[in-house]
């Protein structure tokens, strides 16, 4: 399991169709409608050594979004890929398609920034909500079993 700890901003829309991201970056602009947490205190390349293995062999994984001031949660699940590169210093991206660049986490996910319960969404527009990302593989690599 590894946690992504970020936190709310008032510019988080949260409407785009295929993607959402968590970035370390302390500002965004209205422009960034896939971001739904910022000021994270990890990017892809804070991933350990033996999660990346797991992803870069493509197993399903499930991600939570939580904020734990609220009690609220949402729950999706995503592949890892071969493509990964899993070292961008700030941002942590999880697609819809399988489309790979170096701030990828996770494609074929079963929800992008628009299909999250929208009533994060809304909490997510103070920055004095924190957001806890938790990633949990639910297959294991046979090398680490």
């Amino acid at each position: 399991m590894f946690k992504i700890f970020a936190q709310g901003h008032e510019n988080i829309s949260a409407k785009h169709k295929t993607t959402f991201e968590v970035t370390k970056e302390k500002e965004v602009t209205p422009r960034g409608d896939c971001i739904i947490g910022v000021n994270a205190d990890k990017g892809l390349r804070d991933i350990p050594e033996e999660l990346k293995v797991s992803l870069k062999r493509g197993l399903k994984f499930e991600i939570e979004i939580f904020l734990p001031d609220y009690g609220l949660k949402d729950v999706l699940t995503g592949y890892g890929s071969e493509k990964l590169t899993l070292n961008h210093p700030t941002d942590v991206v999880i697609r819809k398609s399988g489309y790979v660049c170096p701030r990828t986490l996770l494609v074929s996910s079963t929800k992008a920034a628009r299909d999250i319960n929208r009533e994060i969404v809304e909490m997510l527009k103070d920055r004095k909500t924190e957001i806890v990302i938790t990633l949990r593989p639910l297959q294991v690599s046979e090398e680490l079993s």
